[in-house]
């Protein structure tokens, strides 16, 4: 018999998935793993993947990678968004860790193949952004690089609030139409410099001084400059992103592992939010013109040079790109109202008889208003309120009731129509009236019920062995305070979220904050990587070990990182629960540039379709099609139930509760329950023919994930064939017919591994090792 040469092996596997992983350039961080069909280009196989698409446009803000969300086939408002988002537009390279589209693999509570590899590269892991330590007041090293930066010898000119929101507002009418590209260098270099920035001298194309290029290296300086700006890459800034905008001093509190505290003042409050709009300006201005660049080198009109794009990619540090993708998700879903309005009367100055606006419902309430003053300390002045809110509430708004209809929330018909009565009104009534200067009426009684003073139970997490251990896990625990119409509700409502588990942090917030019953019985505290339970069902993140195992139960359903179930735990009728888990040390063993992804060959060849064979020496008979049900003895039959998820006695666990400030003061009335930490165990009941019931319990001790298996197809180009080397060929139904997608299923997988077959009853009733089995 005769060797396969290289194109009978493509036919064999052209509709095998093979693995890859490859820099996409010097510097740019660890490989991106990726799964393709090389062979066959046919489109049924070439879409083929290990993960579910997203299914609504208003969740796209959750990654940065270029996909097509399910709805497109459904909504003409979709469809419509789709081809406008074709227009040439600037490329961002620059991804979130892990990749977000393949963090729901197509078995529920399990990751695709890409997420899976990066988890230990992920941007969790990233150390904490220097001297940023507040929302509020920054360390002084911060300080004075920003005085810098507004000082003679600095990059920029400090704008006073009301030109920068004016310009905010003009870059967004730029960037809808994309006339910059219509004016000349001259009128743009004019435009950028004489207002805005000081001039660079730095000059990168020196045959027009005004170029384009010229003005977009300047932006890059300005942009990277060390010690001044919000630094994205950091995942604790991309969920603090809202904060900064819309945090208040009603008890905006959010708690993750980070150090990162509150402002203590509304003064440091507003000098956040000028720099990090400071921050947005920049960025848009940067990204306007690589926009109209692109578009121009599509038409023929401004030329790029290639050494400019080496310069570029060297020059944009991952803190500059991600300043883009904020532009960018500025830009498509936040609109500027400028309004014009009469100085307030002193009733209205006086602090808290401001009248409340109508009852338009929450999403009414989102709004955010900047009522600039020419002079701060003179309050008879204000001319102008800046009224920021979302381009697209419609669309967001639907995308919470998918959400919660995906997740069967309970009652999900009332409050889906509440939830539309509120958009319409909102709509209608699109400018708000001013907001009261104090916490308003609708949050007050769930402050007053819950503990006024729920800062005050955030404290840093507390882990077995934290003291010794600084490994970061690879994913962030998330704790925040909610309240209606909080900053949460307005980043998702609003659609200004970076690419990152943000977007499932903010769905379930959403959905909270804005249904009374939920937030009543469940308190105002919400421990968003772990679970709860309520009226009857309990829901779980993907980030908490139970929810990935729970999720394979009957009647479970999974929805943008969070499982909803019917199985209940053991003695928790309602309430928040967090689960104490341990990491596993060869998890932690391998992590940044310890990572299994570095390792690009190693990847590669240990998954390639001949396996460890020499490709020079493959035969036909080395290949054969295993079958799981072939047995010579017919086994006996089987029935796995589970019985209970069971938490176990705090009292048995390392720590009693995941705080160390949980301890509310005196002064409370009315205290937060406490969130405690237990251990879980799943308990099964086996009943096997012939043998006595037993019941099996195991313990949730590690927090693993579960990998989905890749879809394939057979190829349509190979004929089968029996051979003395694969025994088992004739049972096999060999058609390929309804085979697409289905990832979990082993009836064609082709390959030289020894495999062996073992049968569930002989490791349920003899618990054999494998050696003993082989």
């Amino acid at each position: 018999m005769s060797t396969l040469t290289d194109s009978e092996i493509e036919k064999l596997f052209s509709g095998a998935p093979q693995y890859f992983a490859r820099s996409e350039g010097h510097c740019s961080g660890a490989p991106n793993p990726s799964v393709a069909f090389p062979f066959d280009e046919a489109l049924e196989i070439r879409d083929l993947t290990d993960h579910v698409q997203i299914e609504d446009r208003a969740w796209s803000g959750l990654t940065a990678w270029p996909h097509l969300t399910r709805d497109l086939n459904q909504d003409a408002a979709a469809r419509a968004q789709a081809v406008d988002s074709r227009k040439a537009h600037f490329f961002i390279r620059c991804r979130e860790r892990p990749n977000m589209l393949s963090m729901q693999g197509l078995e529920k509570g399990t990751m695709g193949f890409s997420a899976a590899l990066e988890l230990a590269v992920g941007d969790a892991l990233e150390e904490e952004q220097f001297g940023f330590d507040s929302v509020g007041k920054k360390a002084h090293a911060i300080v004075e690089a920003r005085e810098r930066m507004l000082s003679s010898l600095g990059y920029l000119r400090r704008l006073p609030e009301t030109e920068l929101l004016d310009r905010l507002k003009r870059n967004a009418e730029l960037y809808r139409v994309n006339d910059l590209r219509k004016k000349t260098s001259v009128q743009t270099y004019q435009d950028l410099f004489h207002t805005f920035m000081r001039p660079c001298n730095s000059v990168v194309d020196k045959r027009d001084h005004y170029s384009l290029t010229n003005q977009i290296n300047a932006l890059i300086k300005c942009l990277g400059t060390a010690n001044v700006w919000f630094d994205f890459t950091h995942v604790e800034w991309r969920i603090r992103l809202g904060q900064i905008l819309w945090g208040g001093e009603d008890n905006d509190e959010l708690e993750d592992t980070s150090s990162i505290h509150d402002a203590s003042s509304a003064g440091e409050r507003a000098e956040e939010k000028y720099w990090l709009l400071m921050q947005i300006l920049v960025a848009t201005e940067l990204l306007i013109r690589l926009d109209a660049i692109t578009e121009g080198e599509e038409y023929g009109v401004e030329a790029f040079r290639p050494v400019d794009v080496v310069h570029f990619e060297r020059a944009a540090t991952p803190m500059v790109k991600w300043s883009l993708h904020l532009a960018r998700s500025w830009l498509d879903n936040i609109e500027i109202e400028k309004i014009k309005e009469d100085p307030p009367s002193d009733a209205s100055e006086t602090k808290g008889t401001a009248t409340p606006p109508p009852a338009t419902g929450w999403l009414g309430a989102l709004f955010s208003k900047f009522i600039v003053r020419q002079h701060h300390e003179d309050k008879t002045t204000a001319s102008h309120t800046y009224t920021i809110k979302g381009r697209n509430p419609q669309q967001q708004v639907d995308g919470l009731t998918h959400f919660a209809k995906k997740l069967l929330w309970p009652n999900i018909d009332t409050y889906e129509g509440l939830i539309a009565k509120n958009a319409r009104q909102s709509i209608i009534n699109s400018v708000p009236k001013p907001a009261p200067t104090n916490a308003s009426e609708r949050s007050s009684k769930s402050s007053e019920s819950n503990g006024s003073k729920r800062g005050l139970y955030f404290g840093a997490w507390d882990r077995p062995g934290s003291q010794k251990d600084k490994t970061r896990p690879q994913r962030r625990k998330l704790a925040a305070a909610l309240h209606p119409s909080g900053w949460l509700s307005k980043s998702y409502i609003y659609g200004l979220v970076l690419p990152g588990d943000g977007m499932c942090h903010f769905l379930m917030a959403t959905l909270l904050e804005n249904d009374s019953k939920a937030m009543e019985r469940l308190g105002s505290f919400a421990n968003l990587c772990g679970g709860f339970v309520y009226s009857g069902k309990s829901f779980w993140s993907t980030s908490c070990i139970v929810g990935r195992v729970i999720a394979a139960g009957q009647g479970s359903a999974e929805c943008m990182g969070w499982v909803s179930s019917d199985i209940l735990p053991l003695g928790i009728d309602e309430g928040w629960v967090n689960i104490e888990v341990e990491e596993v040390a060869e998890d932690k063993a391998h992590l940044g540039k310890k990572a299994r992804l570095w390792a690009k060959k190693r990847v590669e060849r240990e998954s390639s379709i001949l396996g460890d064979a020499d490709e020079y020496s493959v035969f036909p008979a080395d290949f054969i099609i295993p079958h799981e049900n072939n047995y010579s003895t017919p086994p006996p039959l089987i029935s796995v139930t589970l019985r209970s998820l069971e938490l176990l006695s705090p009292a048995n666990s390392i720590q009693s509760t995941p705080f160390t400030k949980l301890t509310p003061p005196a002064s409370v009335s009315n205290k937060e329950p406490e969130l405690l930490s237990f251990p879980a165990n799943v308990n099964f009941a086996v009943s096997i023919d012939g043998f006595t019931a037993e019941n099996l319990s195991f313990s949730l001790s590690y927090d693993i994930n579960f990998v989905t298996a890749h879809p394939c197809s057979p190829s349509h180009r190979v004929r089968f064939v029996k051979s003395p080397s694969s025994p088992t060929i004739q049972q096999i139904d060999v058609s390929g017919s309804d085979t697409f997608g289905q990832g979990s299923r082993p009836a064609h997988r082709t390959g030289k591994t020894k495999r062996f077959l073992v049968h569930v009853s002989q490791l349920t009733l003899v618990r054999p090792s494998l050696t003993q089995i082989l």
